[in-house]
């Protein structure tokens, strides 16, 4: 059974399909790209399977749980960074951590915020408030945020935004490890050689359907092309 099966998803906004029908399924340690140009509906998926969103048709399942049906289990199983996900100002980078903590565990707590802390690799300013942090800084205490829970399926959209090369190499690094260690990932960039450096598998879409589907290197060899900026160009333009 795959870990994530998403069957003829649909999610529509009144009489606008901003999904239309979309199925792909996702092995356990598998790290699975979800890519296409801006409005294509791509974070609404990720919206969708991350029980955000209300499912209009088809179904989504992570571990056999039904997204819509079995909420409450789903959230037990996974972790969901958004492109614009944000931080309590007012908090220190460790204060934060500890209040995200407090909702997935009551006995360990200390262990959970002692690996989003590695995680996030702020040194001695994660006991600085967060809104004197960077951006950069910002992202990697939310990339600890989603991993530090050890979840079954992490979704992450645009991990490595507001990172400088050395941050965001040391964030890819993490995902790879993360997925060896059996952790199921699906995420989202627009940063084309990063999905061809992290995923296994990946899917284009485009206005709210698929249009490609496969292992990075197989979709450079059908199209001819030198990487996956020009499958994407090829497929979706």
């Amino acid at each position: 059974m795959a870990t994530v099966e998403v069957k003829n998803l649909v999610k529509s906004y009144g009489s606008m399909e901003a999904v239309k029908g979309i199925s792909f399924t996702i092995d356990k340690g598998e790290i699975f790209g979800l890519i296409g140009p801006n409005g294509a509906g791509k974070t609404t998926a990720l919206r969708v399977i991350s029980t955000l969103l209300q499912v209009t048709s088809g179904t989504v399942t992570i571990m056999g749980h039904d997204v819509q049906k079995q909420p409450g289990e789903v959230r037990r199983l996974i972790s969901y960074l958004p492109e614009d996900a944000g931080a309590y100002k007012t908090l220190t980078g460790r204060a934060y951590l500890q209040f995200i903590a407090n909702f997935f565990t009551t006995k360990n707590v200390k262990d959970m915020v002692t690996r989003g802390i590695e995680i996030a690799d702020l040194e001695d300013r994660i006991d600085d408030k967060v809104d004197t942090y960077s951006k950069g800084m910002k992202r990697r205490l939310l990339v600890g945020r989603a991993l530090m829970t050890e979840p079954q399926v992490t979704i992450l959209d645009e991990p490595t935004s507001g990172l400088d090369v050395v941050n965001a190499q040391e964030i890819r690094a993490l995902i790879k490890k993360t997925a060896r260690e059996g952790t199921t990932i699906l995420l989202s960039s627009h940063n084309m050689l990063e999905v061809e450096y992290l995923c296994d598998r990946i899917a284009l879409i485009d206005k709210g359907v698929i249009v490609e589907e496969g292992k990075p290197s197989v979709l450079m060899k059908k199209y001819d092309a030198r990487n996956i900026e020009e499958v994407f160009t090829k497929v979706v333009t």
